[in-house]
């Protein structure tokens, strides 16, 4: 009993991760499969619109900064639970916003949402990779396959309220009533104090180099840097470039763009596989040129059903980047909520950044050539893999492990 208590406990903490990387992707799909129903609510153009969505970028990369210290001074257990809850209330929010058709309010709760989801980013990655520590499995890509998994059940959801004609405030209600009993089940099983620094945790952290003179996390940083470009690049951008690029009917570029969704989301399901036998600078490199050639293809091919197919490998490859940056970014050195958090800010800044540069690069030279920029990130990735090696020590320990 002695012996399988503990792997039971850890196999919960693993699924209740799961479920916490679910529910983001879940309720994220929730309110932004009504974008068209909430911009004629709130009575605002599409320029206006777009100023109320970034309530939303404001609340991430806020939650996203101030992450660090909250897991360090709290731990992941009591962060999760309370952003959980508290995205939770900004989906409410949200509701009533629509209720009263305010834009402000309605900007006001993303921003409290997207802080919410912010900081547990940080907080069940760190608790993510110290789940992959203990298991001495690689399921940390696994985990984000989960939010993949959240945001098609949310989009299949929304669409299926949408046609049987149910108003958006209450569809957002039912989206965030359904989340709080999962929440507080899982919860139960983290465990208190991971991510915590200790005394003598402390002391090691600031005996180490600050993070901006590690050069091997900033290697990881431009990594994560290329590989979340690529990603946020095909969900901002892929159908309007099939559709202006390669002349599809606006059907078939959403149709394509589940290709890549599809390749996302095998790719974060099969990766650790992959990653524990062929190590993950191997993953990594391999990742990127796989990407790369599915981005080559679509800027360069002028085959419609080459460029369909592509996005397939343009998924594969970005599906692994941010997981497997996450894991590097912990086991690499000392004061691991720091490090992610580091790696997990430039991965959003890439997401934030990356609309409107392709967006001004798209205006004036078109969105196929725009892509080259983003496959030049993808083969620097390549080139730099080498930073998201593992520690010899624990690479040492994962091997004795096998030969057991």
């Amino acid at each position: 009993m002695t012996l399988t208590s503990p792997r039971k406990a850890l196999r919960l903490r693993m699924w209740a991760l799961f479920m916490f990387f679910f529910i983001p992707g879940l309720l994220m799909a929730s309110w932004a499969t009504r974008t068209p129903a909430i911009r004629d609510i709130l009575s605002v153009s599409t320029a206006e619109m777009g100023i109320v969505l970034f309530g939303l970028s404001v609340g991430s990369m806020s939650g996203i900064l101030c992450s660090a210290w909250l897991v360090k001074r709290f731990g992941t257990r009591t962060v999760i639970r309370t952003t959980m809850c508290c995205a939770v209330f900004g989906m409410l929010v949200l509701s009533l916003a629509l209720w009263f058709a305010s834009p402000v309010v309605f900007a006001l709760g993303l921003t409290v949402f997207g802080g919410s989801f912010g900081a547990a980013e940080v907080a069940i990655n760190v608790e993510g990779a110290a789940v992959e520590r203990e298991m001495n499995k690689t399921v940390l890509p696994m985990m984000h396959g989960f939010y993949s998994l959240g945001t098609l059940a949310g989009a299949g959801v929304g669409m299926a309220l949408t046609a049987f004609g149910i108003a958006a405030s209450l569809h957002i209600v039912l989206a965030a009533l359904v989340c709080i009993v999962p929440i507080l089940t899982g919860i139960r099983a983290i465990p208190a104090g991971t991510g915590k620094n200790s005394a003598d945790e402390q002391k090691t952290a600031e005996k180490g180099l600050p993070f901006y003179r590690d050069m091997q996390l900033m290697l990881i940083g431009v990594v994560v840097l290329a590989m979340a470009f690529a990603e946020g690049s095909a969900n901002d951008w892929l159908p309007l470039l099939m559709v202006d690029g390669h002349g599809f009917s606006p059907t078939s570029g959403s149709l394509i763009y589940a290709g890549f969704t599809l390749g996302m989301t095998v790719g974060r399901f099969t990766g650790g596989w992959f990653i524990d036998r062929y190590s993950r600078v191997t993953v990594v490199r391999a990742s990127a040129l796989l990407g790369g050639l599915g981005i080559a293809m679509i800027i360069f091919v002028d085959v419609d059903w080459i460029a369909g197919v592509s996005v397939i490998l343009w998924g594969l490859g970005a599906s692994l980047g941010f997981p497997l940056t996450i894991s590097a970014a912990s086991d690499t050195g000392p004061d691991a909520p720091t490090r992610v958090s580091v790696v997990a800010t430039t991965g959003y800044l890439a997401f934030l950044v990356g609309p409107p540069l392709l967006g001004f690069l798209g205006e004036h030279y078109g969105l196929r050539s725009a892509m080259l920029v983003v496959l030049g990130l993808v083969m620097i990735a390549a080139l730099v893999a080498r930073a998201v090696a593992k520690p010899e020590a624990e690479h040492s320990t994962l091997e004795k492990g096998y030969e057991r």
